[in-house]
């Protein structure tokens, strides 16, 4: 993948630890290491790490242009998180694909595995395109 896809992050990824993998029309997929940081007390996961990384590979699925300086920017305004399972490896892998929309808003459904292929959990969301300036 292009570098300069890669260094289209933004603070909130870059502190949870969100690495892009992957992004190109359609799709995108992120990993995740599971640290001490996003654990809830239980040792677990917190849910909001699901729900941010589900809600990240959701909206840069539908926000692919090709071009690293022509950037596509969306809102999310819904977001449906399922949790399935808990994870038995050490890393979050998800998988966001556009599933349709228009002009303004798009859908997409996104997938969270661990590196042992074991779903923990699916999202779905509806998002709406930002206009620039």
């Amino acid at each position: 993948m292009d570098e300069r896809l890669r260094e289209k992050s933004y603070a909130y990824a870059r502190h949870l630890g969100f690495e892009m993998v992957d992004w190109r029309d359609g799709y995108s997929k992120f990993q995740l290491p599971l640290e001490p940081h996003i654990m809830n007390r239980h040792g677990s996961p917190h849910g909001g790490s699901h729900a941010s990384l589900l809600d990240t590979v959701m909206g840069f699925a539908g926000c692919f242009t090709g071009d690293p300086d022509n950037r596509q920017m969306c809102w999310t305004l819904s977001l449906n998180v399922q949790y399935l399972s808990r994870p038995r490896g050490e890393m979050f892998i998800a998988e966001g694909f556009k599933t349709g929309g228009g002009k303004s808003t798009f859908f997409a459904e996104g997938t969270i595995k661990d590196e042992t292929g074991k779903v923990i959990a699916k999202g779905t969301g509806t998002f709406r395109y930002r206009k620039s300036g």
